[in-house]
């Protein structure tokens, strides 16, 4: 695929990379090929997609920073996932005041439900100001998810990394692969059998979606998995990604987040006012004893239970499972 180094202006919703170079994922006269040699009354579909593809250009932003992007707030709300931000500022060093591209190695991360590793994935995405893919693997089984069902079976459509790319703004975009050591496969399909592909930068560079069988640049993808449990993926997939065991985060970082979490609510709302700036100790205490993905949930039904109460302070009992627990809600006798 050919790259055009012209630069060009990119409004994002951080601000944080105001340039890109242009490149072609796909080649318009393979896709004006194909499309003339369908027959006038057959795949629809196929058609359908040949001729969005045609509509919307092969070009597509690539987006990198202009110098390192600032950091410093993902380090505070994800402490837990430092070793990971670390490699991922040093790979956006490499790239700054140059016209090489920004390469991502393909990563992995470890570890148990709800710390945050899909939010550090939609978190890396709004760093960079690119576009955003996401696959979750727990709720599929067909192995044509990723690279397409050919057009010959009933209700065939492309896989997600040719949808991400062509319908996308992005040559670049994340692709989250979301607990991928759940991935299974119906039959003969591997769920995972593209990714043998995908996650080699040269073959990647003209990967052929099953589905339209055109060969489309997903060399510049920019890879997150996750998952709770390596052993369950293959062993050529772990050696293609950067792995990284992220941890719970310790006492003290997660009575931070629960706090930044408390500030970020009562801001975003304007019901937010009526409380205190600063929840006490104790509920803090409690609310640092839960996984990240849990402290929201539990804060919004603080919130209610306080305000049902008519109070401006969370108490422990609002809390979900607080130690000292509501009575049923019912009509007096």
């Amino acid at each position: 695929m050919s790259i055009s180094h012209d630069l060009v202006p990119v409004t994002t919703e951080t601000g944080r990379i105001p340039i890109a170079q242009m490149r072609s994922v796909y080649r318009l006269g393979d896709v004006e090929k194909r499309l003339t040699r369908l027959p006038p009354k057959d795949h629809e579909s196929l058609r359908s997609t040949y001729e969005r593809m045609l509509e919307k250009g092969a070009d597509r932003f690539q987006v990198k920073p202009a110098g390192v992007p600032a950091m410093e707030h993902l380090y505070d709300e994800l402490p837990n996932f430092g070793d990971v931000l670390d490699d991922v500022k040093r790979q956006l060093a490499l790239c700054q005041d140059s016209r090489d591209a920004l390469e991502i190695m393909p990563m992995l991360l470890l570890g148990p439900p709800g710390i945050g590793k899909t939010h550090f994935a939609r978190e890396i995405a709004q760093l960079l100001g690119t576009g955003l893919g996401f696959i979750s693997m727990s709720s599929l089984t067909a192995g044509w998810v990723l690279s397409g069902a050919s057009s010959q079976w009933k209700g065939a459509r492309p896989g997600k990394v040719f949808e991400t790319l062509v319908e996308g703004a992005y040559a670049n975009p994340v692709m989250v692969v979301d607990e991928i050591d759940k991935a299974r496969g119906e039959h003969a399909y591997d769920p995972l059998g593209a990714l043998y592909s995908l996650l080699e930068h040269d073959t990647a560079r003209a990967f052929t979606d099953e589905f339209a069988e055109v060969a489309i640049d997903a060399s510049q993808v920019i890879w997150v998995a996750t998952a709770n449990d390596e052993r369950s993926i293959p062993e050529p997939i772990l050696n293609r990604m950067n792995v990284y065991e992220v941890r719970s985060p310790d006492p003290d970082a997660a009575r931070a987040i629960a706090l930044r979490l408390y500030a970020q609510l009562r801001e975003a709302h304007d019901w937010g006012r009526r409380f205190e700036e600063t929840p006490s100790d104790a509920v803090l205490e409690r609310l640092a004893t839960l996984a990240p993905r849990e402290m929201r949930r539990a804060w919004m039904t603080g919130f209610g239970n306080a305000r049902l109460d008519g109070r401006d302070a969370i108490e422990i009992a609002d809390l979900p499972d607080g130690h000292a627990r509501r009575g049923p809600i019912g009509f007096m006798q």
